[in-house]
């Protein structure tokens, strides 16, 4: 693809309406993922249409619409606020003469900026590499040609796209390898928790909802923050006293949001597995937002993808100060705490989340102890 003069990091933004509910809270999502990945969106190019064009996605007449606007602007690369397959983002790369991204490119490029850790940045390189695989064919004919001999040349006849696939696939499986590791280490960190009875408490949300203030609030970790999509990607984990209850564990975890690629989903799952082991989950909401409900619905369908939809959550409705309303908690029938109202900016509310979270512990402590006495009683009718 020859070079373009345009604006360095423009970007014409494509958002298509199919009838789905929340099209214009996922435009605006669509706006804050793009700035976070440090390019400017200059243009948002919308339609309808009934179904995506098979070659095109959008269709020939609304790509000249999206043409047109790259020059106008003088964007660099196309942001498409959809999942594309190989063909449809080839063949619109060619019509467009620039970069095309959708949406699961844009999020994987976020995680490559973002990842810190070490395990953070095998698991955005194994994605990277799942979602690049069925992408080598890009309409440069070197591509195409055959390479003969053998050793590291590749076998007879061998296409160089099946050298690069090879080569993908012997890095995925190194990479696979290490993360499995890295599990095996983290298993063997939860049960020394398990065994020390120590109450396990995983933070969840959807992106920006102030998940990392709220634990720093709590923890004085110290983790970054930022008013940004995807802050934080690594999953941090500090031990904390709470008067009343003793020490408790605290996993501060990636931010969901809708549409999280299933590639992400699934090279992060060791991470998420902090999740699926703790004993409670701390919901937290961006009670400030018109969507709030709809990104609640988006974490917990993650949570059962990941097989942690059974775990108890406390709904933590946050950022209460752009909002009219007071820090407070709210009971289910069984009187049980369900919600918790605060701000994790101001500090408003914290007091009655750890009242919370002591409830938490207290009943964790009695559950376990008479687990214990059954067990002693049973032993002693067996002896």
């Amino acid at each position: 693809m020859a070079e373009r003069p345009g604006r360095k990091n423009a970007a014409v933004l494509v958002g298509l309406d199919f009838g789905d509910e929340g099209h214009g809270e996922s435009l605006e999502e669509l706006r804050l993922l793009v700035e976070s990945s440090g390019l400017k969106p200059l243009a948002l190019i919308q339609g309808k249409r009934q179904r995506p064009d098979s070659a095109l996605f959008a269709g020939s007449g609304k790509t000249e619409e999206v043409a047109a606007a790259v020059r106008e602007h003088g964007a660099t690369v196309v942001v498409f606020n959809h999942e594309l397959s190989p063909a449809q983002q080839r063949n619109l790369e060619k019509k467009l003469e620039c970069p095309v991204l959708d949406r699961t490119g844009l999020i994987l490029g976020i995680f490559a900026q973002r990842a810190r850790s070490h395990e953070g940045k095998l698991q955005v390189e194994l994605a990277q590499l799942e979602y690049a695989s069925t992408r080598l064919v890009r309409g440069w004919t070197h591509l195409e040609r055959q390479r003969g001999g053998g050793g590291f040349l590749g076998g007879m006849g061998e296409t160089q796209i099946e050298i690069d696939r090879r080569l993908i696939g012997k890095r995925v499986k190194l990479l696979k390898d290490k993360l499995v590791q890295f599990k095996r280490r983290r298993d063997v960190q939860r049960r020394a928790r398990t065994r020390g009875e120590v109450l396990s408490v995983s933070l969840v949300g959807y992106t920006n909802a102030g998940k990392s203030t709220l634990f720093n609030m709590l923890t004085h970790a110290g983790s970054y923050t930022a008013d940004q999509l995807f802050a934080t990607l690594d999953t941090t984990t500090r031990r904390m006293y709470l008067e009343g209850a003793g020490n408790l564990v605290l996993s501060d975890t990636v931010g969901f949001i809708r549409d999280l690629p299933h590639g992400l989903v699934a090279s992060f799952r060791a991470t998420l597995e902090e999740t699926v082991h703790a004993d409670l989950l701390l919901h937290v909401v961006d009670a400030s937002s018109s969507v709030r409900d709809s990104q609640i619905a988006a974490v917990n369908a993650v949570l059962a993808e990941i097989g942690a939809d059974a775990i108890p959550q406390i709904l933590v409705w946050n950022k209460i100060d752009l909002t009219p309303l007071i820090p407070g908690l709210e009971r289910n029938e069984y009187g049980k705490i369900c919600r918790v109202s605060l701000s994790a900016k101001t500090g408003a509310g914290l007091d009655i989340l750890r009242t919370a979270l002591a409830e938490v512990a207290a009943a964790k402590k009695s559950a376990d102890t008479n687990r214990e006495l059954e067990h002693s009683h049973k032993d002693t009718y067996v002896t």
